[in-house]
């Protein structure tokens, strides 16, 4: 009888943790064992094995924490972190007052009301490709 492996979703190969990949190598270092035959037991190419072999012999693999997986029916969070509420740049009060730009390359910025610190720097620097004139 044939046994047959379906790996579904986008990606078609298989995940092997270190602990796995150690056991594996573990068991094709036992006295008498093959290679080819562990390879074959484990549903794994012989050349995967010996390269196993290989990582563990110098280091490389080793038993520790294994990186998370991400599903893609997991939930993941952000970092989040709240910046202070800033303070809009208003004209004295009693006042509609509106400044006007002009920029040496002949363009003209026109601002009324209330404007943000920040995003007025932001929109000049991108005037002025982030050069002072």
């Amino acid at each position: 009888m044939t046994t047959v492996t379906v790996l579904s979703g986008p990606e078609r190969r298989r995940r092997w943790t270190s602990a796995e990949k150690l056991r594996i190598v573990e068991e094709s270092l036992a006295p008498g064992a093959s290679v080819v035959e562990v390879a074959r037991r484990h549903d794994v190419h012989r050349n995967l094995v010996t390269a196993w072999r290989r990582q563990a012999r110098t280091g490389v693999l080793a038993c520790g924490p294994e990186p998370m997986q991400r599903q893609d029916d997991e939930v993941r969070f952000a970092a989040v972190s709240m910046a202070p509420d800033r303070q809009p740049l208003t004209a004295p009060s009693g006042s509609c007052g509106a400044i006007e730009i002009e920029f040496a390359a002949g363009t003209r910025m026109r601002i009324t009301g209330a404007v943000d610190a920040a995003t007025l720097s932001a929109v000049v620097a991108a005037l002025t490709d982030g050069r002072p004139r």
